[in-house]
């Protein structure tokens, strides 16, 4: 199912990327993009650039200023942050429908609960939602998570099952397997690095198996799972062979593959990797 999105990635080179989003053309650093631009004349028609030593510039003062885009069914807020982020990872897109497809098999009386995890600024929340799944959305920030609220209601989606959590990922699972919780999906793309409880320091080279085995157990036995990664040296075999050792599932039956996007231009931008099991 391919998603129609206001975005697309223009050209890659050099360590940057030049993407469009809506109506503006965006330049920011990546990198992945270990080789030359493929259409050096379309770089200069940028909006806004990011440098990592001196944020965000633009010609345009309203270029830096939130605007909005259409994402399939779900509309989006976007804003250049203080990190060169937007609000969306384009690569996610490509996992959209796989998780619609998921949410509609298990739909029946009641709204297949689905867990999203390091939820961000709730793409995926919202479309599952649209999808017609219930939706515990988390996040350890607060400001991110009423940006997620924020995209809701541009959306029309406020009425739809959202619980908007911030919280800590390990002590929230936790405490759902206390409870004897079970969820008929979990989404979860978590950092390579950050803080965790307590001060502990999360790498997730180290710390994503014991996260992985926290999920097995608030999981429905038919539950599916994506997952997500952005992490240098982690590959799609990586997460592959350790979500199916996780969930005692076969090999056969855990889908992998590369998040990464193709240019305009032609040129490609390797991104990270997903593994996802339907259940």
């Amino acid at each position: 199912m391919e998603i129609d999105a206001g975005c697309a990635l223009i050209d890659a080179g050099d360590g940057r990327r030049l993407e469009r989003f809506g109506d503006r053309i965006v330049d920011r650093p990546a990198p992945g993009a270990d080789v030359a631009p493929q259409d050096r004349a379309a770089w200069s028609q940028a909006d806004l650039v990011f440098d990592r030593a001196g944020g965000w510039t633009s010609a345009r003062d309203e270029a830096l200023e939130p605007w909005t885009i259409d994402v399939g069914n779900v509309r989006l807020e976007l804003r250049p942050t203080a990190t060169g982020q937007l609000g969306l990872f384009p690569e996610q897109l490509a996992q959209l429908g796989w998780l619609t497809t998921r949410v509609r098999e298990r739909s029946g009386d009641a709204a297949p609960e689905v867990l999203n995890l390091f939820a961000y600024t709730g793409l995926a929340t919202l479309a599952l939602a649209a999808a017609g799944a219930a939706v515990v959305h988390l996040d350890g920030s607060r400001p991110t998570v009423a940006w997620a609220r924020r995209n809701a209601e541009l959306s029309a989606l406020t009425d739809r099952p959202i619980r908007w959590l911030v919280d800590g990922v390990p002590a929230f699972i936790a405490r759902e397997a206390r409870r004897g919780r079970r969820y008929g999906g979990i989404v979860l793309d978590p950092p390579s690095y950050g803080h965790g409880a307590e001060g502990r320091r999360w790498l997730l080279v180290r710390d994503l198996p014991e996260l992985l085995e926290a999920c097995r157990r608030v999981l429905a036995p038919n539950g599916f799972v994506l997952l997500t990664a952005h992490t240098p040296d982690v590959g799609p075999d990586d997460l592959a062979d350790l979500l199916g050792r996780t969930l005692g599932r076969p090999p056969a039956s855990i889908e992998r593959g590369a998040l990464e996007l193709e240019a305009e231009s032609g040129a490609g931008l390797a991104l990270g990797a997903f593994a996802r099991s339907a259940g």
